[in-house]
């Protein structure tokens, strides 16, 4: 072997191509850190130089565009990374797995992907910019959910349930994993013929009409997004169950009327830190004693909550600003502290996994026609990005997700 071959950090070229000196300072330095990882990275830096870090699964490649990705990185942490993919100045074929491999390799990636101090104040103020008071629950719900009902049509099953499925086979699909969630929310709900059930963030309408068509009881869903409003409105009225059904444009907190059960799903996750007391305290007041509530919530794990709060991650910043999760271990005392006994508690967080590798597929099959909306390449790599990030944090329990059965203390 030649000397020549041989960069200035020791490497053989992998791919015939001699890195610049840049680029050779940079390997260096992430070798330290990288080669002692989990899986397998596969860099290719702008020269065509290619160098794999570590060994084993999963195996991801990235390509770098410029070394733009790795100053941000340096300089914004997680955030800076993810910045730089909504720009275009890198690529991988699976973002999950790369995601999978980040949260794997967390412990030797030590503060390479923490923000720096000035960066992190200033991803945390557009966050506190965002509060979930009345007026701001309204712009934080219709900057998602008002993107169009045609956008969510083209990837969400044909009921357009927008939260996890529970899968019981292999085989089950996508449209069948989300009714058998709907009857286990009934199962726990348990209504009685004439009952009252108040659901909270009722979406496209969907578990109202499963509720509908298969107990004896009124229901009163309450949604902030008027493209959700009237999707959900003319569901229940071409199904001829408009007369046990109100779906009104209501904040939770201007909810007065008593109910014999309340079911959520996963709209918690948008109430924001600040406001999670006051939706227990109205939860308390708006269910009748004897009722049941039953909560579908997407956690983060304890360990994690203390650092997570302190950052505002992706999520929080690009796709549903104002929103936080809560860890188990938070939900428990809420529940406590305002008068609640947690009956139960199922989690399943890889078949949300499963759920998003299903609207991920879906999205990137119809993107040909979600152009025809209007939107571009940008937001292309933004839900991208968001589905896999998700999908990835699922897989690897950093999030997870639950039912949670919640009744008065006293009753």
């Amino acid at each position: 072997m030649k000397s020549s071959e041989l960069t200035v950090t020791g490497m053989i070229p992998e791919s015939g191509k001699r890195p610049d000196s840049i680029e050779s300072l940079l390997v260096g330095h992430l070798a330290s850190r990288l080669d002692s990882c989990q899986g397998q990275l596969t860099l290719q830096f702008p020269s065509g130089f290619r160098k794999r870090f570590g060994n084993g699964s999963p195996q991801v490649e990235v390509r770098l565009q410029s070394l733009r990705p790795l100053l941000r990185l340096f300089l914004g942490g997680t955030n800076g990374w993810s910045d730089s993919y909504l720009q275009g100045e890198w690529h991988s074929s699976d973002l999950t797995a790369l995601v999978r491999w980040a949260l794997l390799n967390e412990q030797h990636l030590g503060n390479v992907a923490s923000a720096r101090w000035f960066n992190n104040l200033i991803y945390n103020i557009y966050h506190w910019c965002h509060p979930n008071s009345r007026s701001g629950s309204r712009r934080n719900i219709a900057a998602h959910y008002d993107l169009g009902n045609s956008f969510y049509a083209h990837w969400l099953d044909p009921g357009m349930t927008y939260s996890s499925a529970l899968f019981d086979s292999d085989g089950t699909s996508l449209e069948d994993a989300q009714s058998l969630k709907y009857s286990r929310i009934m199962e726990l709900l348990a209504p009685q013929t004439g009952d009252d059930i108040l659901e909270i963030g009722c979406g496209w309408g969907e578990f109202a009409r499963q509720l509908l068509e298969t107990h004896d009881v009124s229901v009163h869903g309450v949604t902030l997004s008027k493209e959700q409003l009237q999707w959900a409105q003319d569901k229940l009225h071409t199904a001829g169950l408009e007369q046990r059904a109100d779906i009104t444009l209501t904040d939770y907190r201007d909810i007065r009327q008593q109910y014999d059960g309340v079911v959520s799903i996963e709209m918690f996750e948008a109430v924001g830190q600040a406001h999670w007391d006051t939706f227990f305290t109205q939860l308390k007041g708006m269910l009748k004693p004897g009722g049941r509530a039953v909560l579908q919530i997407i956690t983060i794990d304890d360990d994690r909550f203390a650092g997570y709060s302190r950052q505002a991650d992706f999520i929080q910043r690009h796709v549903f600003p104002g929103g936080m999760l809560p860890s188990v271990a938070i939900l428990k005392e809420k529940c406590s502290q305002h008068g609640f006994r947690l009956a139960h508690q199922q989690m399943f967080g890889k078949d949300y996994a499963r759920t998003l590798a299903c609207w991920r597929d879906a999205f990137e099959n119809t993107w040909p026609e979600i152009t025809k909306l209007g939107f571009d390449e940008r937001f292309y790599r933004l839900w991208r990005y968001y589905l896999s990030y998700c999908e990835g944090g699922f897989e690897e329990g950093a999030i997870d997700v639950g039912l949670f059965v919640l009744e008065h203390d006293e009753a």
